[in-house]
């Protein structure tokens, strides 16, 4: 199993650097975020204790499994999956720096009351859903700057960047698109000159089209399957969780 993960990282680590050189990019400027979704601590040790700092879950219930496994080990854990008002209390619980998945003013409202609460600041992402699907979260691209504008309000959201999750498409040009909107917004986002606001992170990329996201400008790549094996379920056990769930 170590020898496995090690392998595969360096395939990754391998997979970025090329890519970096290839579209003229410095490679200090692209961060390797493993996802850990059904992972166990176990193995995300492997990783954790051979160069890796940065994971992320999907699901509070994993923060709360691995917590006390991972909790000596030096790293960084953000929350990349759709968070529901009443998971907060959890998620500051289980020390995540970083909400990359924050889509809804009503969820900022209830995460900066409780972070006021607990005298408390968060680094957040905008997550933006850019290839318009209907099982996947994220604010639509054309309200992405008013959400921005609204949560820079709120002063214990620390707004550093943007996150998507591409088109699941084996066409490398209807997934670049996707990418490309991010970096659009990005750039408008800047303009707008928002007080208090950093557009310096763009989190997109997986296992399959971290290349294309790297190329689009991409700062964070979320890597999981390359690294850690094929999963037992399906991407929609982790990103579709229903129209009904949506507004939870």
């Amino acid at each position: 199993m170590k020898e496995d993960i090690l392998h595969n990282l360096t395939l990754i680590n391998k997979r970025i650097k090329t890519a970096c050189e290839r579209s003229g990019r410095n490679l200090n400027n692209v961060k390797l975020l493993l996802a850990t979704k059904t992972v166990s601590a176990d193995r995300i040790k492997i990783a954790l204790e051979n160069g890796q700092t940065l994971i992320a879950e999907n699901k509070v219930q994993e923060l709360k499994e691995k917590y006390e496994n991972l909790k000596d080990i030096p790293h960084e854990n953000h929350f990349i999956g759709h968070l529901q008002t009443n998971k907060i209390k959890d998620i500051l619980k289980y020390n995540v720096t970083c909400i990359q998945s924050l889509d809804r003013l009503e969820l900022a409202e209830k995460l900066h009351q409780r972070l006021l609460a607990e005298n408390k600041t968060m680094d957040i992402f905008i997550q933006v859903n850019t290839s318009n699907e209907e099982s996947k979260f994220g604010v639509d691209p054309a309200e992405a700057i008013e959400l921005t504008r609204k949560i820079s309000d709120f002063s214990t959201l620390k707004i550093k960047g943007l996150m998507t999750i591409g088109l699941f498409s084996a066409e490398t040009e209807k997934v670049r698109s996707c990418f490309k909107i991010l970096k659009k917004l990005q750039q408008d986002i800047i303009l707008e000159n928002i007080p208090g606001v950093e557009m310096k992170e763009l989190s997109m990329g997986m296992s399959g089209d971290l290349e294309t996201a790297i190329e689009e400008g991409a700062t964070i790549v979320r890597v999981g399957t390359a690294v850690f094996g094929a999963r037992i379920y399906p991407d929609s056990y982790y990103w579709d969780e229903g129209k009904a769930n949506k507004k939870a």
